[in-house]
């Protein structure tokens, strides 16, 4: 046939390019032992990185505090005596946490005896000191009993960390390798989170909070692309999805961790310092192939191709290698013409400008409810780390979900039941009656398990959205627009005691359902061949299915 390569035969037309990808599917195996070993190798840094993603929820937890009561406290005093009733003012069951009663008398009762009429219960006065009921977070160790808003504010900066670490580890991973930016990351995370369990103020612990965001966060993402670039692409959605699934999992076991160790410098310790071993993977974990032939890395990768297919049972043919080498040099020699920037491409078609303005939202949606959800968890009734770790293993079905449902019903229907079934969730947790405990920990349930089918969905359909040539740039545009949502996430506890308590399950709501909406001003791309160019993208509802 012309124009058609046959890696079996002697002859190899030139008419066509070679890629990896057919490698893969026609003598190595998409998705063969290989591949799995590698992916297995990921499990370690993704847990990792689950841990310092959500780590700072357990150190910065609030800690339940009363007045000091300097009339009857002693030395060392007691967070429940018998007295707190006549200092402490009630609302809603609860003893407050901020306030106290005024003295009626300058007399001194002593610490064993707190009569009630030493205090004025018609009128109440903010805490000069506080009693602390444990000692366990930050918010003893930076005095920060009542202050939401700065407890709130480390989440707040951690994930402003997160802005530069793409571009810093992008730089990193082109320049250097995969395997090299995702030990450099790792490494990163494990010696500033060990200095940051020793400092003893609030401004350095903010401090490395933002720098080990910003240098070292970008783990998760290098073992994402390490992965996916050595499946096949029937399997890298899947890939994509078992990835997750090991973040979930290390979200899992960081609540069952934090439970039983809860002092929060002893706990970053047992969490940081096993993430110094990374390095050792520089010796373990094997180089991308596709990034070593981008960097003409022939020898090199042409090893690592010949271990695929002894590990995956499978015989590489020497012709198939000289077609993928002499592709890689024409692309790499290939003189490319001049285009126009990116973003005036993107102005000229109302159709990609439409998409452009569209997927961001529902990015900052995702990021916004799943970290939201996850922030919020420890906030619920009941035991705070049970309910994290149930509100992170609830992901990992969600994760299934959208991979068993995006190939047989769509992108759209997927994605707008994901969306307004979470909005449902949101606004109908917001305002269920009280008593109805567990009625609302299962609707928390069911908008955690939508808004992480959504996550996963949303990852497929806006790369499918975008043409090959401006795809990764069109992609990350969306991503880092997302941030926004991230990084209002940490601030929504705050929200929901400083302003209105359901605020923040309305916000989540309205966003979802409003995305949900946006769902169905794109068209579906279920089946289709990935467009290549823009006019391509702008054509999408008559492109032409295809099966790998």
């Amino acid at each position: 046939m012309v124009n058609e390569i046959q890696l079996e035969d002697e002859v190899v037309m030139p008419n066509k390019p070679v890629d990896l990808d057919t490698i893969l599917t026609q003598e190595l195996g998409q998705f063969g032992r290989y591949q799995i070993l590698t992916l297995l190798l990921t499990l370690l840094p993704i847990i990792f990185a689950a841990f310092a993603s959500s780590e700072f929820i357990f150190n910065t937890g609030r800690i339940p505090t009363r007045c000091l009561i300097p009339e009857c406290d002693g030395p060392n005093p007691e967070f429940s005596p018998p007295w707190k009733p006549n200092a402490i003012p009630r609302s809603d069951g609860s003893f407050d946490n901020c306030a106290r009663f005024a003295n009626s008398s300058e007399t001194n009762a002593g610490s064993d005896t707190c009569p009630a009429w030493l205090f004025d219960t018609s009128r109440t006065e903010e805490c000069q000191e506080y009693v602390y009921e444990h000692t366990n977070t930050v918010v003893y160790d930076f005095d920060l009993a009542c202050d939401e808003w700065k407890r709130s504010q480390i989440g707040f900066i951690s994930t402003i960390g997160l802005l530069p670490v793409q571009p810093i580890t992008g730089y990193i991973s082109d320049r250097w390798g995969r395997r090299v930016a995702l030990i450099i990351n790792a490494f990163n995370t494990g010696w500033l989170g060990l200095v940051r369990s020793f400092v003893n103020s609030y401004e350095w612990y903010a401090a490395l909070m933002f720098l080990e965001a910003a240098i070292g966060a970008g783990a998760f993402a290098s073992c994402y692309i390490l992965v996916t670039e050595q499946v096949g692409p029937k399997y890298r959605v899947i890939a994509g999805a078992t990835i997750s699934t090991f973040f979930a999992l290390g979200q899992v076991l960081l609540g069952f961790i934090a439970w039983g160790v809860q002092p929060w410098r002893t706990l970053t310790r047992v969490l940081y310092a096993p993430q110094l071993l990374i390095v050792c993977y520089y010796w373990i974990m094997p180089e991308s192939v596709r990034w070593l032939m981008s960097k003409s890395r022939y020898e090199e990768s042409e090893q690592i191709l010949q271990k695929v297919a002894k590990c995956n049972k499978k015989e590489l043919s020497q012709k198939s290698l000289e077609a993928l080498r002499a592709t890689a040099e024409a692309e790499k020699n290939m003189e490319k013409p001049k285009q126009a920037w990116l973003p005036i491409l993107v102005f000229r078609s109302r159709t990609i400008l439409s998409r452009c303005c569209v997927t961001p939202i529902w990015w900052i949606t995702n990021t916004l409810i799943y970290f939201g959800m996850s922030i919020n968890s420890v906030n619920l009734v009941g035991n705070s780390y049970l309910n994290y770790v149930v509100v992170a293993a609830v992901e990992i079905p969600g994760y299934w979900t959208a991979i068993l449902l995006l190939d047989r019903i769509g992108r759209k229907p997927v994605l707008i039941c994901g969306y307004w079934l979470c909005a449902l969730c949101q606004f109908t947790f917001a305002f269920l009656p009280e008593g109805n405990d567990g009625w609302a920990m299962a609707v928390y349930l069911i908008g955690k398990y939508c808004i992480a089918m959504v996550v996963t969905s949303v990852y497929v359909y806006t790369a499918e959205l975008y043409p090959t040539k401006y795809r990764h740039r069109l992609f990350a545009f969306s991503s880092m627009v997302g941030r926004l949502g991230s990084i209002t996430a940490p601030l929504t506890p705050a929200l929901a005691q400083e302003v209105w308590e359901p605020l923040p399950s309305v916000l989540f709501g309205s966003m979802a359902l409003l995305s949900g909406a946006l769902i169905f001003t794109t068209p579906e791309t279920l089946g289709i061949t990935l467009p290549d160019t823009m006019e391509e993208a702008e054509q999408l509802k008559n492109r032409r299915k295809t099966n790998y």
